[in-house]
């Protein structure tokens, strides 16, 4: 007999626990991001149109980044291209209409990959707001 709600009772234990790598790979990313110099301003940051994983800023460069843990490093290029981009541009500008002090920075969107026994690996300007 299927439940009521129509889940399978494993779905809360998966999303608890996809919940839970998310949090921990954001705070790795934000311990980096600080390493190298970035002041990391917000974290999980939601809008109506989307969620931001962090916002940092270094140099007067609003960063824009999404964390992308995976259980693999190999499987980098199949994980960026899974990056919802229009949905990140969109909470971006999103939260730069409520934040009129950051609207006139210069702005860039990174990808955070982190995978177990590997270095964490930064890609800066991973994309653009252009064309989307």
């Amino acid at each position: 007999m299927a439940p009521k709600n129509g889940r399978r009772p494993s779905d809360k234990a998966t999303r608890q626990f996809n919940e839970s790598s998310g949090r921990r790979g954001e705070t790795w990313a934000a311990l980096l991001l600080t390493l190298k110099g970035y002041r990391v301003s917000a974290r999980r940051v939601k809008t109506p149109v989307g969620e931001i994983d962090l916002i940092a800023e270094r140099g007067g460069v609003t960063v824009f980044v999404e964390v992308k843990a995976r259980a693999f490093s190999t499987g980098e290029a199949d994980a960026l291209a899974a990056v919802n981009r229009r949905r990140i541009v969109r909470a971006a500008q999103y939260w730069l209409s409520r934040h009129a002090d950051r609207a006139g920075t210069p702005l860039r969107f990174d990808v955070i990959f982190l995978a177990p026994f590997a270095w964490p690996r930064h890609i800066v300007n991973a994309f653009d707001a252009t064309g989307l």
